[in-house]
């Protein structure tokens, strides 16, 4: 039976910790629904009412787009060892480039990953848990090491270009703002 709480608990802190793999879900009136899976070690729970989470470079950029236009983010996490578990962070978020003031104070709170180009702060308004005993029990084998590997290879102004090239706006047309806001 799912629960609704108004701020995480040490019993969610403790899970969410625990988990490899996260989602995340935005979407705008007027776009698509953008739904993003998530690992490396790039979340950090920053008290019973935040998060925020690393996002590195791929080939797309649809929820810092879709945050700018609208704040609205769910996180999701699934237990795929050990008890059944479905946990919702339901809030809003802020996209934070690397030229923000608030860039200094969380980037340290994350590992030095490799194409790292935005960090985005969940304000949680609501936490959702359900039972998740149809989502599959699954091992993990470890991380993958390719997006790293490739974010190194193309080095910073390699990023950058890249950036330029396929992260300035949405699938839908809705811009990011990255190059503009990490240049330098």
């Amino acid at each position: 039976m799912a629960m609704m709480f108004g701020a995480l608990s040490e019993r969610h802190i403790e899970f969410i910790r625990a988990q490899k793999i996260y989602f995340t879900g935005t979407a705008t009136a007027g776009s698509r629904v953008n739904v993003s899976p998530k690992g490396m070690d790039s979340l950090r729970v920053l008290g019973p009412n935040r998060v925020a989470w690393l996002s590195v470079t791929g080939s797309g950029n649809e929820t810092s787009a879709h945050v700018q236009a609208d704040a609205r983010m769910t996180v999701m996490f699934c237990a795929f060892e050990g008890a059944p578990l479905i946990l919702r962070l339901y809030g809003t978020a802020k996209v934070i480039h690397r030229n923000d003031p608030e860039w200094p104070a969380l980037f340290p709170l994350f590992p030095p990953l490799p194409g790292a180009r935005q960090i985005f702060d969940l304000a949680i308004a609501h936490v959702q848990t359900s039972c998740g005993m149809g989502v599959p029990l699954m091992d993990y084998k470890g991380e993958r090491g390719a997006l790293e590997a490739w974010a190194e290879k193309k080095g910073e102004s390699g990023l950058q270009d890249y950036w330029a090239l396929k992260n300035q706006n949405s699938i839908d047309g809705l811009p990011t703002h990255i190059v503009a806001r990490n240049a330098g």
